[in-house]
């Protein structure tokens, strides 16, 4: 059953998110640093969970788990597509899995857990039933550009 902004309603959230290799995301190799790898992703789990209402988890979702597997190079000004999606919501941590994809060609795929915590208590805590509802349903949102206006090519961008 869809609703009315398009979206499943029974089936684990996710969304694409797309953005240009920025000239920070590179290292003096000249191609992407591993570590922008996991902001990219970051950034595109703050998307998800601004669509699906979870923005109380901000601030309160450390990560207990990532990895990744890096498949090929993505360099300065190349458009990529980071997908994020919720594969398993327990009952006080959400994995996700994600991909990183620049045209066809798969960079980097992997893992993230976060946990749940509250300001005032040491360890994890149990998600709330409004959480656990916005994590489960949802199905896939619709793609966001992160940077505002459409992307231009690389080669479009030198010109």
């Amino acid at each position: 059953m869809a609703t009315p902004e398009g979206t499943v309603q029974n089936e684990l959230p996710s969304v694409v998110v797309h953005r240009r290799v920025d000239w920070h995301d590179t290292d003096a190799a000249g191609h992407h640093h591993h570590g922008a790898v996991l902001r990219w992703v970051e950034s595109a789990e703050s998307v998800l969970l601004i669509r699906r209402g979870a923005t109380e988890l901000f601030g309160r979702a450390p990560r207990v788990h990532y990895e990744v597997d890096y498949r090929s190079r993505l360099y300065y000004a190349e458009i990529i597509e980071i997908e994020i999606a919720v594969v398993r919501v327990g009952d006080k941590s959400v994995r996700y899995t994600f991909e990183v994809r620049c045209g066809n060609e798969v960079a980097a795929v992997g893992a993230l857990v976060m946990v749940m915590t509250a300001a005032d208590k040491s360890g994890a805590v149990t998600l709330p039933p409004n959480l656990r509802l916005a994590l489960t349903t949802g199905g896939r949102q619709d793609p966001e550009t992160i940077g505002g206006a459409p992307l231009a090519t690389a080669a479009e961008s030198r010109a």
